[in-house]
């Protein structure tokens, strides 16, 4: 549960020692953290398991993840309404709204997964015109269709988690998701290898284990839910579904234009050569985890700021921010100075070529110098969505990922002739323009909230 002085008028002594902040954050953040880095080694057994079926698995699986990654970028997006409506209900003791909310989430977020499914089977119906070799579709179709039918779990444990977060329960999606990521690796092995089902049997593994993450959900907050209302009928109104809609479409729109930037670096990576596209990969499996440790601190401090803009503490919500990026920097540069001692470790675990490993290594620079501006886009992103000011974020992902990086990427790599290394040092530019953007557009934010109160 949430720290007591968090649905509590904060104490004194909370605004004057940065370090208090830093264990509130934490404390919320590290079971974030957890089960975000165990989606991420789950995924690359999931990689290592098909690949040892046969290469022509792991290539149709590569290009239906691919597909499907910028739709669950969107259905993440959706969910995170939930966190900054929920949180300042909360904060103000209104539990009926509290519960409210959550059917309107699980609404909304099981609507927007089936208006993406009817997109996705459309793109399914017409799979052999896009050019795929045509060994690998009997492979690709039957796998799409069960990520496919995965996605409404998926949409309903998102909104789920959203909601357990904001009430300051994050341990509990953390389980879930350890808990779903254990299933899927003793059914990826059962269903690929003794079934021998080879990709399909992937397929069907994730599916289950999707399809049991919102059930486990629904089960640990039922007690919860029937404290707060004791009883009483609380049913969606139309107002709160489409406050939803509101925060949740530019939230989504924001996280895939920087998830679409990093598509079409893939893209320039791939007109350079094999090894470069090698070298991308590597290096951004490592970036994965240094920006889900900070995503963690980014959505803790996000539970925060809901909390105390519900009860109007607007001094406290720009201090938890503050607090937020400082503990930000630390932590990342501890990780940026241990994945650069350790670069040459790191390749010899991802490749045995040596022009792939010089590739990587001549990405770290770069890695270093985006660090800054991606931990200011993190943290003032979600601090942005935690006080529902979202529209203008989309707008500033816009023309940070569109306008600047993916033309720096062409520029850099291709006229100035930089090559590989080149595409990296666009980031620093992006990342930053993003997170300068957020910075200025959350304190302007903030003053005309601190003058209402004067």
């Amino acid at each position: 549960m949430v720290p007591e002085e968090v649905t509590e008028q904060p104490e004194r002594n909370l605004k004057q020692y940065t370090h208090i902040r830093f264990m509130a954050i934490l404390h919320l953040a590290y079971p974030i953290i957890i089960a975000q880095l165990g989606s991420i080694l789950q995924g690359w057994a999931d990689t290592i398991m098909v690949g040892q079926y046969g290469t022509p698995e792991l290539s149709a699986a590569g290009f239906v993840n691919n597909v499907f990654n910028l739709c669950l970028y969107f259905l993440l997006g959706i969910s995170y309404a939930t966190t900054p409506v929920v949180a300042a209900f909360f904060s103000q003791g209104k539990h009926k709204d509290v519960l409210r909310s959550f059917h309107e989430s699980n609404l909304v977020n099981l609507l927007m997964s089936l208006v993406v499914m009817t997109l996705l089977l459309i793109l399914y119906l017409n799979i052999h015109h896009l050019g795929q070799p045509t060994e690998l579709l009997p492979l690709i179709r039957p796998y799409f269709i069960a990520l496919l039918l995965s996605l409404p779990f998926l949409a309903l444990f998102n909104s789920m988690k959203q909601y357990s977060d904001a009430l300051g329960n994050t341990k509990s999606p953390m389980w879930v998701m350890i808990g779903s990521n254990i299933l899927n690796l003793l059914l990826n092995y059962i269903f690929i290898f003794v079934i021998d089902l080879g990709l399909l049997g992937a397929g069907i593994a994730t599916f289950i284990s999707r399809a049991l993450m919102p059930f486990a959900m629904w089960l640990i907050l039922r007690n919860k839910r029937q404290a707060m209302v004791q009883g009483q009928n609380v049913s969606p109104n139309r107002q709160g579904v489409l406050t939803l809609v509101r925060l949740g479409i530019p939230i989504s729109v924001q996280l895939c234009l920087e998830a679409g930037s990093f598509n079409v670096c893939v893209l320039f990576m791939g007109w350079i050569g094999a090894a470069a596209l090698a070298a991308h990969q590597i290096m951004g499996t490592v970036c994965t985890l240094a920006f889900m440790v900070i995503y963690g601190i980014g959505a803790a401090a996000a539970i925060r700021i809901a909390h105390h803009r519900g009860l109007g503490d607007w001094e406290e919500v720009r201090r938890t921010a503050q607090a937020a990026l400082c503990l930000s920097f630390i932590i990342d540069a501890f990780i940026a100075v241990a994945i650069c001692l350790a670069g040459h470790p790191i390749t010899r675990l991802f490749t045995t070529s040596h022009e792939v490993a010089l590739l990587v290594l001549s990405f770290l620079p770069a890695f270093v110098c985006y660090q800054i501006g991606d931990c200011i886009q993190i943290i003032y992103a979600n601090a942005l969505r935690a006080i529902e000011d979202v529209r203008t974020m989309m707008i500033y992902a816009f023309i940070a990922y569109i306008l600047v990086s993916i033309p720096l990427a062409y520029i850099f790599a291709f006229p100035l002739h930089l090559g590989a290394a080149g595409i990296w040092w666009s980031f620093p530019f992006g990342l930053s323009t993003a997170g300068i953007c957020y910075y200025l557009q959350f304190r302007s934010h903030i003053r005309k909230e601190l003058q209402k109160q004067k």
